[in-house]
């Protein structure tokens, strides 16, 4: 059945202009300024439409950790928050390490109601698994400490799995994300590299200070824009993550980044924790994030701070063309009808009651945002709308090579 949105103001060319989108079998099928004939009208009231976020950075935490989250709640808090695709991370129990341990969450992930994806854990001893795992978006290395045990310290494994991975994403903090390159370097290996969460001035440097800045790509997540080490004394464990929050300089690198375009995305590392767990003595590291991303983003957008172009390059077009994903993160006739209406006048607090997410809790909780999103398509299917979230089932995100 035909969907149509009409009176959407979307991106054309960098300028905002007033269209209607016709969407058929999943697929944007016509933009236009006419109103042709539909079983389905949406009216999108002249508020903004973007592609459907992608979030290639997030922690689902199924299997094994679903006291946690899982890829239905995820999803669920996935979909209110505006994002239509997700990579979930691999540092689960089992760890996404093997073929077995990747097929068993592809069957997990199937009751999500975004579309997802998968990133490949990189191990001492897996190099067979890495090269015949299919349809994955990365090898992810942890190069330090954080939830799981993931991490490498051979740096000839990092270095054979940079050459047989076209694309690599690292956890490496401050020293380490030089190091990690400098083994590309050394090696002369021309595969790709995804620096994930770069939290500080130095971190950002590293990334994108070298002869390789056009084999690395940086990405930022909203609790290192918008929070900082102050935040701790308020927050204590509630705003503990990895990395952790920097100072003040450091976030304001991160924006200056985001201006200048050194910069190239903005993913939620979505790592939600039970409250009970974050209130012990030891407890875990990191925060929800995906319902709250674009909320954030929009909101810095009201205060000149960011541009639309910015936020729907950064969260649409450039994860889509980094992690090559077909057909997805872009406004354009022919691809997957995956958008949100936002309605950038709406001013709303962030409250915990409200959440989807099965931590219930952020740490931006009772903050007031100017701009959320309204309703959700994912593949031409209305998932979230009218503070409603509908049983529509996703696909697994497919890789260009």
């Amino acid at each position: 059945m035909p969907l149509l949105i009409k009176n959407c103001r979307i991106l054309v060319k960098e300028k905002i202009f007033q269209k209607n989108i016709l969407v058929k079998n999943g697929k944007i099928s016509k933009i236009t300024n006419m109103e042709p004939k539909a079983d389905r009208i949406i009216d999108a009231k002249s508020n903004l439409v973007l592609p459907g976020l992608i979030d290639c950075h997030v922690h689902f935490r199924e299997p094994g950790l679903t006291h946690k989250e899982d890829f239905l709640t995820g999803s669920m808090a996935a979909a209110k928050g505006g994002i239509t695709t997700i990579l979930d991370m691999p540092n689960t129990i089992p760890p996404t390490t093997t073929l077995d341990a990747l097929e068993e969450k592809r069957k997990l992930a199937a009751k999500s109601v975004v579309n997802y994806g998968f990133n490949f854990g990189g191990t001492l001893d897996n190099l067979s698994d890495i090269k015949k795992a299919k349809n994955i978006a990365a090898v992810k290395l942890y190069l330090d400490n954080t939830t799981g045990d993931l991490k490498l310290n051979d740096f000839e494994i990092v270095a054979e799995i940079l050459r047989i991975s076209k694309l690599t994403i690292v956890h490496a903090e401050d020293i380490n994300i030089k190091n990690v390159i400098g083994i590309m370097i050394k090696n002369k290996i021309k595969n790709m590299l995804h620096v994930a969460h770069v939290s500080s001035a130095k971190e950002l440097e590293y990334a994108k200070s070298n002869k390789l800045r056009n084999q690395v790509s940086a990405e930022v997540c909203p609790h290192h824009l918008f929070m900082n080490e102050k935040d701790l004394q308020a927050l204590g464990a509630f705003a503990e993550m990895k990395p952790s929050l920097k100072a003040e300089h450091d976030q304001k690198a991160l924006w200056n980044g985001i201006k200048e375009g050194a910069v190239d995305m903005i993913a939620s590392d979505h790592a939600p924790h039970l409250k009970e767990e974050k209130e012990k003595a030891e407890y875990p590291f990191g925060v929800p994030g995906v319902e709250t991303m674009l909320p954030l983003l929009l909101d810095a957008f009201s205060s000149n701070i960011i541009t639309i172009q910015t936020i729907q390059k950064l969260c649409c077009e450039n994860p889509a063309k980094i992690f090559r994903i077909k057909n997805k993160g872009f406004i354009k006739e022919g691809y997957d009808a995956d958008l949100v209406i936002a309605d950038l006048g709406k001013r709303q607090a962030v409250r915990n009651e409200d959440l989807l997410t099965k931590c219930k809790w952020s740490p931006f909780e009772g903050k007031i945002l100017k701009g959320w999103p309204v309703t959700t398509i994912v593949n031409g299917n209305v998932v979230y709308g009218n503070g409603e979230v509908f049983g529509v089932k996703a696909k697994e995100v497919q890789y260009g090579r």
